[in-house]
């Protein structure tokens, strides 16, 4: 796993500073800077323009990395990825039509609730589009191995960006209204520097002439719309349908509760940017030993480090919440179910770049839409039973569920699974720590106690880690860290 380690690290530090720049934007700057009702409205504008990402995208972002490899001659890999460049307007166009003429119906559709939001049709729609194409163009570079300039663009370029315009706020050197125009001009912007450097890496030749198997490839992409939207719909659809039923501020609420426990995720995310790829080449070339070993090993070390970040965040919430505005300091049942889905998410390792592209992938999408239905009637029932925690039960029951079912999937159809005794032992070494953590608090300044706490658990964490040789690839990273030294 050497080229995975070796971008994963550097995608993990980068992902790392994008989610601190995240973490001011969203605990302080946000909560500070702007309104209640704002920050949720531009919570809704995020969410509802990550819904239509994965139909405006025509699954290109997944096909891309799903075929490339298995093109061999320059002018295939051309006529493909001129394919690929133009699939998306296949559906952008018409529904940018419809936008226009049913402006009207969308807004008053939105803004059932709350009206503040019938304003802003159009900037979720040029959002949508933006983060539609910045994908395929980061596609274009994750098949040549090259995630991390990507990964920065992905993860700190936007939330810089924001943070800047959020601090022009507070001075009033720029209004709300045109923080939330420039917010649009970010993400075109973010799109616009990821095309260059996609060309850069390969530059497309124009070419009318459709790839060999064409029909497959947009048949493929078609289906995986589905997997793809109703991916999102299991992530996104709890603050869309929140602004559809209570007021908009509670989005925002919510909004800082996931985006704490979002914070586990930071590894699996870095890690997949190099593993789906990897995962995709080892399907081609029906390498199914190195795809199991990859399977366990993906599946290991993103369980041993999401675990860790969950006791962190969980032992630590209550001080946290401390050194944040009194609205936003309710959601510890919220942060501690979505902080679950999330190490869960990073137990299966790979399984997802495994389905996403093998020749199983119409089943997965099934099961993907059923359970998209699923959470949000869920989230229909217990949104206005519960509020915010109905919001947080309906994600936690949907995505336990489908990932049981995506883990025995990948047992039946290729006999493997991402578990071994290393699996047991990490668990128990968990439990045994936030036991211990849990009845030991600090009674100083809530930054000190978080430091200190923080410190001493990941210093126990790591030497039992070490010690058991529960993870070789960390054990062998801590070691040649202490020889290095």
């Amino acid at each position: 796993m050497g080229i995975v380690l070796k971008q994963t690290f550097k995608n993990t530090i980068i992902t790392f500073i994008g989610f601190g720049v995240g973490a001011i934007n969203t605990l302080f700057l946000y909560t500070n800077f702007l309104t209640e009702e704002y920050y949720g409205l531009v919570m809704v504008i995020l969410a509802t323009a990550a819904l239509l990402m994965p139909i405006l995208t025509f699954g290109v972002q997944n096909t891309l990395v799903k075929f490339y490899s298995s093109y061999k001659e320059k002018k295939d890999k051309d006529n493909f990825l001129n394919l690929m460049l133009f699939l998306p307007l296949v559906l952008i166009v018409p529904l940018a039509t419809f936008s226009y003429f049913a402006n009207e119906l969308i807004g008053n559709f939105l803004a059932e609730k709350n009206t503040l939001v019938k304003e802003y049709v159009w900037y979720i729609f040029l959002i949508g589009i933006a983060m539609a194409y910045f994908e395929v163009f980061y596609a274009w570079v994750k098949v040549h191995m090259k995630s991390v300039f990507g990964n920065f663009m992905k993860e700190v370029f936007g939330r810089l960006c924001i943070a800047i315009l959020l601090v022009l706020v507070y001075f009033n050197s720029i209004t709300v209204d045109f923080f939330l125009k420039a917010l649009v001009g970010v993400y075109v912007l973010r799109m616009f520097l990821m095309k260059m450097y996609a060309f850069y890496t390969q530059m497309p030749k124009l070419s009318f002439s459709l790839p060999k198997d064409y029909t497959s490839i947009i048949k493929y992409s078609a289906l995986i719309i589905l997997g793809g939207s109703a991916a999102v719909i299991l992530l996104e659809i709890d603050k869309f349908m929140l602004n559809r039923y209570i007021a908009i501020e509670n989005v925002a609420y919510y909004g800082v509760s996931v985006f704490i426990a979002t914070v586990i995720m930071v590894p699996y995310r870095a890690m997949h940017q190099i593993t789906y790829p990897l995962t995709a080449k080892l399907l081609n070339n029906k390498d199914k030993l190195e795809l199991k070993r990859l399977y366990k090993k993906s599946s290991l070390t993103l369980f041993v480090i999401a675990g860790i970040l969950f006791l962190l965040i969980i032992l630590n919430i209550q001080d946290l919440y401390k050194l944040m505005p009194e609205a936003y300091r309710g959601g510890v049942t919220v942060v501690f179910l979505i902080g679950l889905t999330k190490v869960f998410d990073s137990l299966l390792g790979n399984n997802n770049s495994i389905l996403f592209n093998s020749n199983y992938y119409r089943a997965v999408l099934v099961m993907g839409v059923l359970l998209a239905v699923l959470v949000v009637f869920l989230n229909y029932i217990f949104i206005p039973m519960y509020g915010l925690n109905g919001a947080a039960w309906a994600t936690f029951i949907s995505i336990v569920l489908f990932n049981i079912i995506k883990v025995t999937y990948v047992k039946y159809k290729f006999n493997i699974h991402p578990f071994t005794i290393e699996t047991l032992k990490a668990l128990l070494l968990m439990l045994l720590i936030g036991g211990v953590f849990f009845v030991i608090n600090f009674n100083f300044h809530p930054i000190i106690n978080i430091i200190l706490k923080s410190l001493l658990m990941i210093l126990a964490y790591v030497f039992l880690l070490h010690k058991f040789k529960i993870s070789k690839d960390i054990s062998n990273l801590f070691s040649s860290y202490l020889k290095y030294k």
